[in-house]
């Protein structure tokens, strides 16, 4: 095995967080603190809970960023001490804690990266997931499930806050849908990326003669809407119907009417919504996502882009973004970036970020590419 060539990595390493500076700019950064710690000190400040838990929540936000940025200043200075220290004494056991930490900072210093390249109008939002089963019977409902699972584990593992507004149970396993927001700074952006229709190849639990099964599951993320942001519908565009909250086999989980339907009738979008106890706040959740789905198809059509909401794709074959095989080998494969791992169990557990970050990098790539 060849030697690290450390002068040549840590400078590279200095490069790119000298460019990752110049995007993020810690002296922007330092000023939005200043001014957003002047807000929080306010003495009236909890007045109005939800203005805020906004101010405080882009405070910690921005001074989570600024920390970030500068330990690696730090992080890079000890690794250069550290390789001396090695270097100087011949100690093989030092150069190999050098290598580690050189792995770990590339590593760290990559996800930085990529968060610059989020730069889109909504990116920095909260997002709304929703997931649908599409051709594969009960297969694709257990594996419209299995996503679920995955993306709520993602979040999880970053801390993430997550909440689920609505589900539909399919009636022999999984789901047939379901929708769900995740509360993080650049989540619609970060996730946007997972959009469009995911295809699962195993030997179907649910086939008594063990044959290999194909199901497909459609994955849309939207922005999630902001008081600020104006989407006026008005209410004879607007069909709302109400029904009982349903689990898992259509068991009553609600005595009541409190669950809400929602479609916009000149497109068609439709959005459910019973995780609230009241009918008024499963309303007022079904009108945000629908505004926040508006918003996202008033910026395609604006841009004129041809493309569809990731909702609306076929959820079929030749449509698929991203392969997920388990029989009869072990792999899941994006499709447009060709990132590939050999470890779906890992995959389904939460350990996506490989895939979010090539497809942002894939994307990045694309547009500039246009």
């Amino acid at each position: 095995m060849a030697a690290t060539d450390f002068p040549a990595e840590i400078a590279a390493l200095r490069s790119t967080l000298g460019t990752i500076r110049a995007v993020s700019d810690p002296d922007a950064l330092r000023s939005r603190i200043a001014e957003l710690s002047e807000q929080a000190s306010a003495p009236d400040l909890w007045d109005d809970t939800d203005a805020a838990q906004k101010v405080t929540s882009a405070l910690s936000h921005a001074q989570s960023e600024l920390e970030r940025i500068e330990t690696f200043d730090q992080r890079i200075e000890d690794l250069e001490t550290l390789v001396e220290m090695a270097q100087e004494e011949d100690d093989a056991d030092t150069l190999a804690d050098a290598e580690n930490e050189l792995v770990a900072i590339k590593k760290d210093l990559g996800a930085l990266e990529v968060r610059t390249l989020l730069s889109g109008e909504w990116d920095e939002r909260d997002a709304v997931v929703t997931i649908r089963a599409g051709a594969g019977g009960v297969d694709a409902a257990d594996f419209a499930e299995m996503l679920m699972r995955m993306y709520l584990r993602w979040a999880e593992r970053h801390g993430y806050g997550t909440t689920v507004m609505d589900t539909s149970y399919a009636e022999e396993a999984g789901l047939k849908s379901a929708t769900f927001e995740i509360k993080a700074p650049y989540a619609f952006g970060t996730l946007s990326v997972e959009a469009g229709t995911h295809r699962l190849v195993r030997i179907s639990p649910f086939d008594n003669q063990g044959r290999r099964q194909t199901s497909f599951a459609a994955v849309e993320v939207v922005p999630l809407i902001e008081g600020t942001d104006h989407v006026d519908i008005p209410e004879n565009e607007l069909k709302v119907d109400v029904f009982r909250s349903s689990g898992p086999g259509g068991q009553s989980v609600n005595t009541t009417d409190s669950a809400v339907r929602m479609t916009h009738i000149p497109t068609g979008i439709v959005v459910s919504m019973q995780n609230e106890k009241s009918q008024i706040q499963n309303r007022a959740a079904a009108l945000r996502v629908l505004q926040s789905r508006l918003l996202l198809l008033r910026k395609e059509q604006e841009a004129a882009q041809k493309k569809e909401l990731a909702g609306d794709v076929k959820a079929s074959w030749g449509d698929q973004m991203r392969s997920y095989v388990l029989q009869p080998y072990q792999m899941v494969k994006d499709l447009r970036t060709e990132h590939e791992v050999g470890n779906p169990s890992a995959v389904f557990d939460g350990d996506i970020d490989g895939f979010i970050e090539a497809g942002i990098r894939w994307r990045r790539s694309q547009t500039a590419e246009s």
